[in-house]
């Protein structure tokens, strides 16, 4: 048996069994490298293997790692055109685990988080990697969330202008030092707030190392993972941070030469063309989206740093150094909305 810090295996076995879980024999942990929020492990015994989620041990700023969140939409989606895990336990309120978990059963696939990781595929398999992503998010944003029981999820109107706030606010939590471009950006983008936008389910942080894709077929998505930022909203601030995503400095967020920012795939005009054909959507204000994206992408890597600082990074190294990456997001949102 083996414990790590922020799971023990005996409280699991006690989540497990109280969710009516076959637990048998002794429980395996292993963290799971390559998080930057979440805690993530490979949970084993000697027949099951199970994958479980919690917030990091320090560090957590309000409205992240939520484990409630993640859970609801994931076992609302069960059953719809999106693929997601199978739900096997939660322990909500924390009180079993130390912080709410999620318990959720493996899904055999590549998750495809380095360039390196590509070499496996071919280009035109990586192609067809792209597609199935892009298949998948419009099968998202295509689903009724009040038919599957999410009509209480959230508040969908005025999500951009909600996004706008909570974002700022999230800079004044985690920010290491004082980069007055933040403010400009914030502003700029308070005073275009698109008039009009569908809702829908919205992923908000979607990218190719949030899915596992199929073992026999890299152009379509076993699951989408990571749904820690889901809400009822635009789903053009889905396919915006995708494509942002795309950025080369990402990569310095994660301390590796990212896959999704490897150009073997299209960039980041060609993926929003593939959506807007893939789903008949308008992109809007496609240069507001643009710039919210990247203020997002910018404090996530600030609280990256910020949460190393304070001692709760998920053990991948160069968190410390994530925040780096912070001015180069906020100069390219200037950049979209000037």
């Amino acid at each position: 048996m083996t414990d790590h810090p922020g799971l023990r295996t005996e409280d699991l076995r006690r989540l497990l069994v109280e969710s009516d879980a076959d637990v048998t024999g002794d429980l395996r942990i292993d963290l799971i490298s390559g998080g930057r929020s979440n805690l993530t492990f490979d949970v084993r015994d000697d027949v099951h293997h199970w994958v479980a989620r919690r917030p990091p041990t320090a560090g957590l700023t309000p409205s992240a790692h939520d484990m409630g969140r993640e859970w609801d939409v994931t076992t609302a989606l069960a059953g719809t055109a999106v693929p997601v895990a199978e739900a096997v336990a939660f322990d909500r309120s924390g009180d079993i685990i130390g912080a709410p978990c999620t318990v959720v059963q493996f899904v055999d696939g590549p998750i495809f988080r380095s360039a390196a990781d590509l070499d496996s595929l071919t280009d035109d398999e990586v192609t067809a990697s792209a597609d199935g992503l892009i298949r998948t998010l419009a099968d998202l944003h295509a689903v009724d969330y009040r038919d599957v029981g999410l009509g209480e999820f959230g508040r969908p109107d005025g999500f951009a202008a909600r996004q706008v706030k909570l974002w700022a606010r999230q800079w004044g939590l985690v920010k290491t030092r004082d980069l007055p471009d933040v403010d400009r950006l914030v502003g700029l983008l308070a005073d275009r707030i698109p008039a009009h936008a569908r809702n829908t389910i919205v992923h908000g942080d979607y990218r190719i190392d949030n899915t596992i894709l199929s073992p026999d077929d890299p152009g379509r998505v076993a699951a989408v993972v990571d749904w820690e930022l889901s809400a009822l909203g635009d789903p053009i601030t889905d396919v915006a941070m995708m494509c942002i995503y795309r950025e080369p400095v990402f990569s310095a967020v994660l301390g590796f030469e990212a896959a999704w920012t490897s150009d073997r795939y299209p960039d980041a005009d060609g993926l929003a063309q593939r959506y807007a054909e893939a789903t008949g959507a308008d992109l809007g204000d496609w240069n507001f989206y643009l710039g919210l994206a990247n203020l997002k992408l910018g404090v996530i890597a600030e609280g990256i740093t910020h949460r190393a600082l304070k001692g709760g990074s998920s053990g991948a190294s160069g968190a410390e150094r994530a925040a780096e990456a912070t001015a180069s997001f906020i100069a390219r949102g200037l950049a979209a909305v000037s």
